[in-house]
């Protein structure tokens, strides 16, 4: 195993003439911090836009006040780690940001993971602006450190990226994407060498890493062809699709069985997964397969689309568009990097609605529910394991504990969820299945990550043993609320604008700490989970999470979000459905309770937000 990075500051150390910036900073000082950063910037582009914006600073407050967000602090390492808009300044996506992240993570590399500079890295990215240009600088920083590269020469999926990660032993693997943020957006992904997404304490030393880093200028970054040439940058594999796709037909459940002429609509939003994904569907029998022509060829403006994420309202309206045309049964949707999955399905005899698009909880209880009950036999010393997050739906607990599945919860994220597998695989079980409500699903071990592509091939395998036995997904989400009980589940955000929004969303997650309600709409809070506190489950990392549980089995989850002055609150009843009762009323009964919550939390907190049926 790797060495754990150890976090700490040396002083004295050089940090590329930059400091953090203070909101009561004079505005000639912020000037002078721009400056130093123009001259540290290796882009003529955004030296060009750093300018420009500097001389309208002195006429304009607007100017001012975006040239200080700019400089309000480095933009920090996140989820797996850097994403943000594209621009000038520390805190945008730029080469500037990226030539230093590189420094510093090719320096963490080779101090803690042994082997590394032999190892290697593998780089990849998805077709969004500047996608190239930051994949190329990537590959050729940590070439010139002294790490061997593993480059892919065009816009990949990034679940492809970590597979190859896993499969060639890499010490880490690095992905240019933003997935499905907005077109101004960009980020820097990084895989470690267990092929998971970086967690603590990880990502805290490539950002002590990034403070040491010289100015961006000075980060070496030789020709790419010279590099090439030299060998220590290699093209990927040429099998390394073929690879990927050969492990994700093994994993099938029942390989070749069902009704494979499905008619399937297909969209990846503008994004890289079309080539792959129809591959993967036709290698597993689906040969009915359309894909939506406008969205077809990656387009990094997302021309068709307000908003890149098949999660969100009007995302996969073309695809329904086309879907109807064709009479379709069933649709698949990718984001722009392929690591997340929609799906819908046709609703046969209700007039009301031709299609109806299934949550994230839907999809990962289907397809949990279908793993655990068709697999055969697990050969591991402690039988199979099924993971989620701590926001997403408890009924797959539910499940599992009923068919003695062993399960989890993690904290919000994929690279917690990934990170837990291993660890449970080390320890003798098989992970068969791990989900998030975000629509993201990691089927089996090939990918140490949420895989939008190998959950397409499952659900199209799902919905078409389904239809050869005479049911639907519809269907079967109903069998599974007769048995273990009708689920719902709701989110809604409370948002604090302004330069006070992110103080007052704080205070509001201690107030439900230190002063947690007592009951909400009439139902008695009989426990509450404080995460932070690191006593929640062994193993746990602390995290600013909170989870009230009533007397009735519901629960309610509180978060701060990590990227926007936003709590998350999220909410899961269950109905069980009475001897001789409908399931119907067991479902509105169920919308009745949740409605119920949502209105006492907006009362007391102020708070907006949808449900949906699980």
């Amino acid at each position: 195993m790797p060495e754990k990075p150890r976090v700490e500051r040396t002083p004295g150390e050089p940090r590329g003439g930059y400091s953090l910036l203070s909101a009561s900073m004079p505005a000639d000082d912020l000037r002078a911090l721009a400056e130093r950063w123009i001259a540290g910037d290796p882009d003529p582009s955004t030296r060009d836009e750093l300018r420009g914006l500097l001389a309208r600073s002195t006429r304009s407050e607007a100017a001012l006040a975006d040239l200080r967000d700019r400089f309000v602090g480095p933009l920090a390492f996140g989820t797996a780690g850097l994403r943000g808009v594209l621009g000038a300044g520390p805190n945008r996506m730029n080469r500037a940001v990226v030539a230093r992240a590189s420094w510093a993570l090719a320096r963490v590399l080779l101090e803690t993971v042994p082997g590394a500079a032999e190892r290697g890295v593998l780089v990849g990215g998805d077709a969004r602006r500047m996608s190239r240009e930051l994949t190329e600088d990537v590959a050729a920083i940590l070439a010139a450190a002294g790490l061997h590269v593993v480059l892919f020469d065009g816009p990949v999926p990034t679940p492809l990226v970590g597979f190859m990660v896993k499969r060639l032993g890499a010490a880490a693997g690095v992905v240019v994407t933003a997935s499905h943020n907005p077109p101004e957006y960009n980020g820097y992904k990084v895989y470690w060498a267990d092929a998971v997404q970086i967690v603590p304490p990880v990502d805290a030393a490539i950002t002590v890493a990034i403070e040491r880093a010289p100015a961006a200028r000075d980060v070496e970054r030789p020709p790419l062809d010279a590099l090439r040439a030299a060998r220590r940058i290699v093209d990927a594999p040429a099998d390394a699709e073929g690879a990927y796709l050969k492990a994700i037909q093994a994993l099938a459940v029942h390989p070749r069985e069902g009704d494979r002429a499905l008619r399937i609509v297909y969209t990846p939003l503008h994004g890289v997964g079309d080539r792959l994904a129809r591959r993967a569907l036709a290698d597993a029998g689906f040969v009915d397969v359309y894909s939506v022509p406008e969205q077809q060829e990656p387009d990094g403006a997302f021309p068709t689309v307000a908003f890149p994420n098949p999660e969100e309202p009007g995302a996969i309206d073309l695809a329904l568009h086309h879907a109807h045309a064709r009479k379709a049964d069933l649709i698949l949707a990718n984001d722009p990097d392929a690591d997340r999955l929609a799906v819908a399905a046709i609703v046969p005899g209700d007039p009301r609605i031709a299609f109806r698009q299934f949550s994230g909880n839907q999809v990962g209880v289907l397809l949990g529910h279908y793993l655990m009950t068709e697999c055969g036999p697990s050969s591991a010393s402690k039988g199979r394991a099924v993971l989620a997050t701590i926001v997403s739906s408890p009924l797959l607990g539910r499940i599992a504990a009923d068919l003695g599945v062993y399960y989890e919860e993690t904290l919000t994220g994929f690279k917690w969820i990934a990170s837990r597998a291993v660890a449970l695989e080390n320890e003798g079980y098989e992970f068969l299945f791990g989900f998030e409500e975000a629509l993201g699903y990691c089927v089996g071990s090939a990918v140490r990550d949420k895989d939008g592509i190998s959950a397409a091939v499952l659900a199209a395998e799902l919905a078409a043993v389904l239809r050869a036995r005479g049911s639907t997904l519809e269907a079967q989400l109903d069998a599974i609320g007769h048995r273990w009980g009708v689920s719902l589940s709701a989110q809604v955000n409370v948002t604090r604008a302004g330069a006070t929004g992110p103080a007052e969303i704080a205070a509001l997650m201690d107030r439900l700490r230190t002063r947690p309600p007592s009951q909400l709409a009439s139902d008695p809070v009989v426990s509450v989970a404080d995460y932070a506190t690191g006593l929640v489950r062994a193993g746990l990392p602390k995290s600013n999470v909170l989870a009230f549980h009533l007397a009735s089995g519901a629960r309610v989850v509180a978060r701060p979000s990590g990227t926007e002055p936003k709590a998350k609150v999220y909410f899961d009843v269950s109905e069980a459905v009475a001897p001789g009762e409908s399931l119907q009323a067991a479902k509105e009964r169920a919308f009745r309770a949740i409605e119920a919550l949502k209105s006492a939390v907006a009362l007391e907190l102020g708070a907006s937000g949808g449900s949906s049926l699980a």
